[in-house]
């Protein structure tokens, strides 16, 4: 169990493929909004290189529900997660142990991934928990997820975390590597739960 020690920041990947993904789907228009409506204006000019404090990235995602609707909203958290992934696999995982990963057997690998991933929580759980369980299939959990704290919905929230799960699966241990929230804070579950499937 990995509590962050980190007063509250995370990687600003939450907020800048967020706005590509957004526009990619509208335009900057629906950026420029959707940015005034999460009281994130000073970001239109330059989005954030550093470290973010996660209140903003969740007062981002609650805009992006009220703006969209859930189900739109849910398919460009999905999309920014997919693009966070791709920034990592080009930029923060380093080639040498991507290609060890994607010639290991998958449960193998998904346990040395699971590992780097635990390792690394602190930059996208905030002050949330995050737990990682290995076995088959691989089960990764996040307690109080800034995604979704102090929201209420009837399916899962957290599509931004399964989809930059599933880009690093499918690329470093499975190519049919499938991740699924189970399991919702928002829901009412006591935590949010990832499953990873690939056969």
């Amino acid at each position: 169990m990995i509590r962050s020690e980190h007063h509250g920041r995370v990687g600003p990947n939450a907020i800048i493929r967020v706005a590509e993904a957004l526009e990619a789907r509208q335009d900057r228009a629906a950026v420029i909004d959707l940015f005034r409506l999460a009281g994130l204006e000073g970001y239109l000019d330059a989005l954030p290189t550093a470290m973010v404090d996660e209140q903003e990235v969740t007062a981002l995602q609650a805009a992006l529900r009220q703006q969209l609707g859930i189900t739109a909203a849910r398919e460009v958290a999905r999309d920014a997660g997919l693009r966070t992934g791709d920034y990592l696999l080009a930029n923060r995982i380093p080639r040498p142990a991507q290609t060890l990963l994607s010639i290991l057997p998958p449960r193998l690998a998904s346990r040395a991934l699971l590992k780097a991933i635990r390792g690394n929580a602190w930059t996208f759980v905030g002050t949330g928990i995050f737990e990682a369980n290995p076995s088959h299939p691989p089960r990764l959990t996040v307690t109080d997820s800034l995604l979704c704290r102090g929201a209420s919905a009837t399916e899962p929230l957290c599509d931004f975390y399964a989809g930059t799960f599933e880009r690093l699966f499918r690329r470093l241990v499975h190519p049919d590597s499938l991740v699924t929230e189970i399991a919702c804070h928002a829901t009412g579950a006591p935590a949010c739960i990832f499953e990873v499937r690939w056969s």
